[in-house]
């Protein structure tokens, strides 16, 4: 599998309610930033996946420009997706997002050890910030 065929299962596995933490290196190094969130080490990216899996639904992820590059054992990526998904609480929430990340060839599959994802929603800043800004 290529390194943008990994990327386009992870969306799809997205979509589908399946486990993510599989697309990322088993390493104490790997990190993901989220929307809201920075998850450091696979445990910890584990855990937060698998978390994310069981509080949201009905996903969308509308990949609008994805580009890849491979080199031997390393991939990176860019692309800008719309995604959009169901909380816990019912509401739905959507995000125009960018996402960038790294990759390495790991026995022949890819896999991420770094992914960056991030928008600039203004409603996905905290309250506090928000209030702070205001106050400047």
């Amino acid at each position: 599998m290529t390194a943008e065929a990994t990327i386009e299962a992870y969306y799809d596995a997205l979509r589908a309610g399946e486990p993510l933490s599989p697309f990322f290196a088993e390493s104490a190094s790997v990190v993901k930033f989220g929307i809201t969130d920075r998850l450091a080490g696979y445990e910890e990216i584990e855990a937060g996946l698998r978390e994310q899996t069981e509080t949201t639904t009905d996903w969308t992820v509308e990949s609008r420009q994805l580009r890849v590059t491979e080199h031997d054992s390393t991939a990176w990526f860019s692309d800008d997706v719309l995604m959009a998904w169901r909380g816990e609480d019912g509401e739905h929430r959507e995000h125009e997002t960018r996402w960038s990340g790294t990759l390495e060839r790991r026995d022949d599959e890819w896999a991420f050890v770094g992914m960056h994802v991030s928008t600039a929603d203004a409603d996905t800043e905290s309250e506090a910030t928000a209030n702070t800004a205001e106050e400047r």
